[in-house]
């Protein structure tokens, strides 16, 4: 009987530290799951906070080309206003063609023929 006892307390310990190394198995399975899903959502968060970054980097170049555009327009614009002033016109007519204002023996009046 003391060999039977024996047989029975050796094979009782062995399914013991069986159960225990299976439930600490789910317990490390259960972990790994949990902290691959925590990585998963955190590589999410940092992604799309860099992709937040970037665009917001990208917007600020653009609206310093905004501004910069708006700038030389309003150079053209300056520009385009003193290019076209009769000043500036009769100048160059006086100056570089060699153009003057008609006599009145040049002038001929037209009338319309209605009247």
């Amino acid at each position: 009987m003391s060999q039977s006892a024996q047989s029975v307390e050796t094979r009782a310990v062995p399914r013991f530290q069986e159960a225990k190394e299976s439930s600490f198995g789910i317990r490390y399975s259960t972990f790994i799951i949990f902290a691959i899903v925590f990585m998963f959502v955190a590589l999410v968060y940092v992604g799309s906070h860099i992709r937040m970054t970037e665009l917001e980097y990208k917007i600020a170049a653009e609206l310093s080309v905004r501004e910069q555009k708006l700038e030389e327009q309003k150079k053209l614009k300056l520009e385009y206003a003193m290019l076209k002033s009769p000043q500036r016109i009769e100048s160059i007519v006086r100056n570089k063609l060699q153009m003057s204002y008609p006599d009145s023996s040049q002038v001929i009046v037209l009338k319309k023929s209605g009247e």
